[in-house]
């Protein structure tokens, strides 16, 4: 039975409360005393702020609120600051609740949208509440991870459903929300509802603070030795995390028994080369990392050793301070000062009461230990005055480290200060973009009215709202010169006097302001062109969000790469560096599409707050014929590699639902098929949790596990064709040694490569790398059951065709591999 089949009868709020706990009671959950306060002011038709700490069960408060709501019979809409945290809202709902009960949107998907339970990203409910007004269909709003509203770029988004929803009830949650005074006063004017603050310093779990001045190995080794594991071990860089972690692997972390559990849970998981392998011997020992950088997998993987209490010390960022439920009991602080991405400062008391509350969980632990390392500066001045005893003249000779150049130190007053000290209280984020104000313009009724208010009445300064109010009138007066908005000479049947074109495309993609463009600039290409397929994903690549990581490193080698063209040119030092200002990471098309943006932002003035980004990070891994591992390897991204991934399952997704069939030529729907099974064989979740959640009765849970490469033949197909068109580009520049590390299991090592090569190049120039060259029609492919025979003709200058590259593809070592296996058999005339 679900949660839904114990609706009582009646609306009483005393019938709600005892049916919801009865419920509770039934799970062997006890509810603490501000759970039940809570749930008592939830049934009672209040709005709530629930500002208890980490662990102490302000999930099944929401969980309480939506019985209320469906009781109500309204609907109740559940707010998360990240994609994965409401998927895996989503799915838990509909295990309490029931698949009907609940549907889920997130910009990239949209599932059983007129369920009574929504788990939706902020923004999505912010643009629902500015299209809409007060007259949305939403009765009750339940934000988690709340202190978000003062997120700079984001924290609009928390605010506008506060603003613009004065019929829905309110649960507002966090843990480190500071004084919400404000907050009560503002949403009961607003709602006319009563708003109950329910705040409790007191953790299920007390924590207990230390500052310590010992090496940071010793301090670990301490926490071992004394049973304080599982330990947190947080760093504010990805490279420290994982440095750290790979020092651990001196301390003899876990028992041989333990290391067996270990094993025995990790099965055959699939690790791939570079860091999937690091981290295989890290975990194995009893040591995780955790860090946005990993792939979805692998921080799956750690956060499952950990729960089933396997890793003893976990080295990572702060990624685990949202939401991810990790039994920890002790979190070790490196550092109280991080890079925020302008400037080095000192952790503010809301960040370190959100790292810190992770200690100590319920259910897990009596007790949590929050450890902070004094700098490490100071650190060896106390190893070194320690090792001058008590003697006065020998640490009085005792040289004091200085802190390095530049470097925000912290010492035991800055702890106490975090420790002793609230969270900060929250700030106003408000802003204004054509997204809103399109929003506005389109819902019924008058919308200068609606929009005066949500600028006067929001949550901002005088002086910052009429900064907001004059960059309003400013994108107003451009939609207007532009046709998109349009005066109507007397109110329509719905009270507006101004009305968004008829000619403005439905729903036409305020969270993807560029698919539209995207639509336009692909009629502006040659079907017929040999380069059509790579060109409509530059396309699509330039509505994407950068991965900064990747065109950094892009920058980075293509510099290299004309330092020594530049070098070997003759040209000097100083003009070598004012060539290179205008190196950059590729951009193809990108005359051609700043062009046609120019265009299209004419008609369509909103775009100018989504800038086009041209880039090429799929087209340069398709055109490079490489594997995903050989990618990441080639531009060193192995601590960024989950990046590079969710990069491409976006490019994936897009060309899935941007580019209309009748546009997908065969080469591009091969290209389309190949894309997604990379992503699938990498790190399936990415794939086929996205395409589940089209089909939210099936089954979920467990580990995702990539199917059969084989099964997607179309896909395959493209595989096997890089991997031969791969050795025909290293063949073209004579990299012998690259294809002897190919094929050495095959027998052909360098030598026989130089060799075999030798007779074309007695006849013939070159070797052609270009579109005609890695077309289909030089590459022969005889399907057989358990392998495929194959033959990639060489396009030579004279166009004879007459060299070829042999090989046979194993089937079944391929699908155990995630990629074609390719066993070159034989290289020379036809």
């Amino acid at each position: 039975m679900t949660l839904t089949d114990q609706l009582p009868a009646t609306n009483d709020p005393d019938a709600l409360f005892d049916a919801f706990t009865e419920w509770v009671t039934g799970t062997g959950i006890e509810l603490y005393p501000a759970q039940q306060e809570a749930l008592i002011e939830l049934v009672s038709g209040n709005n709530v702020i629930l500002a208890t700490p980490t662990g102490s069960g302000k999930s099944l408060v929401a969980t309480g609120a939506h019985f209320v709501a469906l009781a109500a019979g309204v609907r109740t809409f559940y707010t998360a600051p990240i994609k994965a945290l409401v998927s895996e809202k989503f799915f838990a709902l509909c295990d309490v609740f029931g698949p009907d009960k609940v549907g889920m949107m997130t910009g990239d998907s949209s599932v059983n949208p007129g369920a009574p339970i929504i788990c939706c990203t902020a923004e999505i409910l912010a643009n629902i509440a500015l299209r809409d007004g007060k007259d949305a269909d939403v009765g009750q709003v339940v934000m988690d991870e709340f202190h978000f509203y003062a997120e700079p770029e984001r924290g609009w988004a928390w605010q506008v459903p506060l603003l613009e929803l004065p019929n829905a009830q309110f649960l507002l949650m966090s843990a480190t929300l500071g004084d919400v005074t404000r907050f009560v006063d503002d949403l009961s004017r607003r709602t006319g509802r009563t708003t109950a603050v329910v705040a409790s310093a007191e953790r299920p779990v007390p924590l207990y603070h230390s500052y310590v001045v010992t090496p940071l190995h010793e301090t670990i080794s301490e926490l071992l030795d004394t049973n304080q594991a599982p330990i947190y071990v947080v760093f504010f860089t990805q490279a420290s995390a994982l440095e750290q972690a790979q020092a651990l692997m001196s301390i003899n972390v876990c028992t041989r028994e333990e290391k067996d559990k270990i094993a025995e849970l990790i099965g055959d998981f699939r690790f791939t080369a570079g860091f999937g392998k690091t981290l295989s011997r890290l975990v194995r020992s009893g040591i995780g990392v955790h860090h946005a950088g990993m792939l979805p997998k692998y921080r799956r993987l750690v956060e499952r050793l950990a729960q089933a209490g396997l890793l003893k010390v976990i080295c990572g960022t702060d990624t685990l301070g949202v939401g991810i439920n990790v039994p920890i009991r002790t979190v070790v602080f490196t550092a109280l000062s991080k890079y925020d991405g302008v400037r080095t400062r000192h952790l503010n008391a809301r960040e370190f009461h959100q790292i810190a509350g992770r200690a100590g969980r319920a259910g897990f632990d009596t007790v949590g230990n929050v450890v902070v390392q004094a700098p490490e500066h100071v650190v060896e001045t106390e190893k070194a005055l320690a090792k001058a005893g008590d003697d006065p003249k020998k640490r009085r000779k005792v040289v004091r480290k200085q802190a390095p150049e530049g470097f925000v130190s912290w010492t035991d007053k800055t702890f106490d200060r975090l420790v002793a000290a609230a969270p900060e209280p929250l700030v106003s984020r408000f802003g204004v973009s054509h997204g809103m104000v399109l929003g506005v313009i389109g819902r019924p009724g008058d919308a200068f009215a609606a929009m005066r208010k949500l600028l006067e009445d929001n949550h901002e300064d005088r002086p910052a709202q009429r900064k907001h109010i004059l960059r309003a009138i400013a994108i107003f007066r451009a939609l207007l010169a532009a046709g998109v908005v349009i005066r109507l000479d007397e109110p329509d049947e719905q009270g507006r006097r101004w009305r968004l074109t008829d000619e403005l495309q439905l729903d036409f993609a305020l969270n993807q302001a560029l698919s539209p463009f995207a639509l336009g600039a692909i009629e502006l290409l040659d079907r017929e062109s040999p380069e059509y397929a790579l060109d409509v994903v530059s396309i699509i690549e330039s509505t994407l969000d950068d991965p900064r990581q990747v065109l950094s490193a892009q920058q980075h080698k293509a510099r290299g790469e004309a330092v020594q063209a530049m070098k070997a040119e003759g040209i000097e030092y100083e003009e070598r560096m004012t060539l290179l200002e205008d190196v950059t990471h590729p951009k193809p098309l990108a005359e051609l599409l700043e062009a046609a943006y120019n265009t299209y932002r004419a008609g369509h003035p909103w775009v100018a707050d989504h800038p086009l980004s041209p880039k090429s990070v799929v087209r340069d891994l398709y055109e490079r014929a490489m594997t995903f591992t050989e990618y990441v390897g080639y531009y060193q991204l192995a601590r960024s590699e989950g990046l590079v991934l969710r990069y491409l399952a976006d490019a994936y997704r897009a060309l899935r639902q941007t580019v209309p069939d009748e546009a997908k030529t065969d080469e591009l729907a091969d290209l389309i098929e190949w894309l997604g099974e990379l992503v699938r064989q990498v790190d399936s979740s990415l794939i086929d949790e996205w395409e589940k959640l089209q089909h939210p009765g099936d089954e979920q849970g467990g580990e995702y596990v990539p199917p059969a490469v084989t099964r997607n033949d179309r896909a395959f197909t493209v595989l096997v064709r890089n991997a031969m068109f791969q050795r025909v580009k290293l063949a073209a520049v004579e990299d012998y040694f690259a294809l002897g590390e190919l094929d050495r299991a095959s027998g052909w090592d360098a030598a026989a490569w130089q060799e075999a090569l030798a007779g074309y190049f007695a006849e013939h120039d070159e070797i052609g790398t270009g579109p005609d060259a890695r077309g289909p029609q030089l590459l022969i492919i005889d399907k057989e059951p358990e392998r495929w025979l194959v033959r990639q003709i060489l396009d030579d200058p004279a166009g004879d065709h007459d060299w070829s590259i042999t090989a046979e593809v194993d089937l079944a070592a391929s699908d155990e591999a995630g990629s074609a296996v390719v066993h070159l058999s034989g290289v020379g005339p036809t």
